[in-house]
């Protein structure tokens, strides 16, 4: 099942109830128009940007995304040399931008919750294994990156 546990498949979760609840359940309540899809298509924007950004470093340093995987290299260059976990803040900002798009005012507290699975879900995770094999590298990394922004 481990291929099934992965950060996009928690993503699309998310999009999903949160489509389901803009479609079925909105009682009416909405963001007020025009500006909440634009500040929407900025969020999906900037947080596609980052994922490429992150995918890209990953290739050049020829090391695994899969987030249950054995880093090969401890990447710091590039956008990750603005937050530890690039594609995961991407994911937030996609979600957050959907949710304003389908004006899905009750699924706000689903970014928060999101960003709590995924920290303890895989951030906390990974950061114990870069953490054994890195050790003062990361230990440094950690110190001068932050986790998220």
């Amino acid at each position: 099942m481990k291929w099934i546990d992965v950060p996009p498949v928690w993503l699309l979760g998310c999009v999903a109830l949160a489509w389901v609840q803009s479609t079925y359940f909105s009682y009416g309540l909405g963001f007020g128009g025009k500006w909440a899809d634009l500040l929407g298509g900025m969020m999906i924007g900037g947080g596609l940007l980052l994922m490429v950004l992150a995918v890209s470093e990953f290739r050049r340093h020829a090391t695994t995304i899969n987030p249950h995987g054995t880093p090969g290299r401890l990447i710091q260059s590039g956008i990750f040399s603005r937050t530890r976990n690039p594609i995961y803040v991407g994911d937030a900002l996609v979600l957050a931008g959907l949710i304003l798009r389908f004006d899905a005012v009750l699924s706000l507290p689903l970014v928060p919750i999101f960003v709590w699975v995924i920290e303890k879900r895989f951030i906390l995770p990974e950061e114990d294994r870069l953490r054994r094999i890195f050790r003062m590298d990361f230990a440094r990394y950690e110190r001068k990156v932050r986790r998220w922004v």
